[in-house]
């Protein structure tokens, strides 16, 4: 799917100067300077790729007209259980996660089990930038430009047979490094999945990098789902594993609570949550409430997906 370029882009709305000037930053690494200066800071080893510098496409997908959040909120204001349900504790432990070595597992109906390393993975597709909506299920939103490819894409190099209908993914899991994980609030591994046609949407991607720089710890590094039509739960984080299967997975959410978390988790502002109504939402870095948009926003790309659904029953 081709879209046009907005062109009434505002000022707010694009990426600072520094960021675009410093993309090398993302593709080669920060440099011994900023290692030297401040190790704790460092959220993850740098991109290696191969010479020359990557197409990076920029896309507006949907949010036009909305300013971006703050980089310093995006990256502090997150929800990642496995490292802490403190959100400074997230920060803190994630800017420790050990993003290399790192390989993605390929299993279930493929033509061939297979493991991709993650540098292979980055050589394999260009890079685009994506500008989208992230609406968490707690109420809260951001607007973010993602660094990625296509899931889609990638699902053609895994080779799925005719008889998957589904895919699944896997949080690494290290309670080492997440902490969060020798709780009992989420069964562990963390696991989430996509109907097959959902993954291979083109606005499905497979998230590398945020605001031109490698993705820190806390926001999944060193590779991360975004589906930008669903509640944040389903934009699984350091993925380890994606696994083809035939039935509809009962995923992380629906095995802790399934009364309050479905498996599709379209953003849907006529389904309440049991504890909470989502008509509204809290966008990060600004004073009062947004009316919360059908599929995010996103309902002239995706809603042809679930054409003939009861979408309060499969929520």
């Amino acid at each position: 799917m081709k879209r046009a370029i907005d062109t009434n882009i505002k000022p707010d709305e694009i990426t600072p100067e520094e960021d675009y000037l410093n993309r090398r930053e993302f593709i080669i690494g920060a440099g011994a300077a900023v290692l030297g200066a401040a190790a704790s800071d460092v959220f993850s080893p740098p991109l290696v790729r191969a010479a020359g510098e990557p197409t990076v496409k920029r896309t507006l997908s949907g949010p036009a007209g909305e300013a971006l959040t703050d980089k310093e909120e995006a990256t502090t204001f997150v929800n990642y259980y496995e490292l802490s349900m403190d959100k400074d504790e997230a920060v803190k432990y994630g800017r420790h996660l050990r993003t290399r070595p790192w390989t993605v597992t390929v299993d279930g109906l493929v033509k061939k089990t297979r493991s991709f390393d993650i540098e292979k993975i980055l050589k394999m597709f260009p890079l685009e930038e994506r500008i989208y909506r992230f609406r968490c299920v707690e109420g809260w939103s951001m607007v973010i430009p993602w660094l990625g490819f296509s899931l889609g894409k990638f699902i053609k190099k895994c080779e799925p047979t005719g008889s998957a209908k589904f895919v699944e993914f896997y949080t690494l899991y290290d309670p080492d490094q997440l902490p969060g994980q020798l709780s009992s609030v989420l069964p562990w591994p963390y696991m989430e999945g996509l109907r097959m046609d959902e993954a291979a949407h083109p606005l499905t991607l497979l998230t590398v990098g945020m605001y031109g720089k490698i993705l820190p710890g806390q926001n999944g590094a060193p590779i991360r789902l975004m589906v930008p039509w669903k509640y944040g739960f389903k934009s699984i984080k350091s993925i380890v594993r994606m696994r083809f299967v035939e039935k509809m997975p009962t995923t992380t959410w629906m095995k802790a609570s399934p009364d309050e978390y479905g498996f599709y988790a379209n953003v849907n502002p006529q389904v309440d949550h049991p504890r909470w109504s989502q008509a509204q939402e809290q966008r990060i870095g600004e004073e009062g409430l947004r009316d919360t948009l059908m599929f995010n926003g996103y309902g002239q790309e995706v809603a042809a997906l679930y054409s003939g659904m009861d979408l309060r029953k499969y929520f």
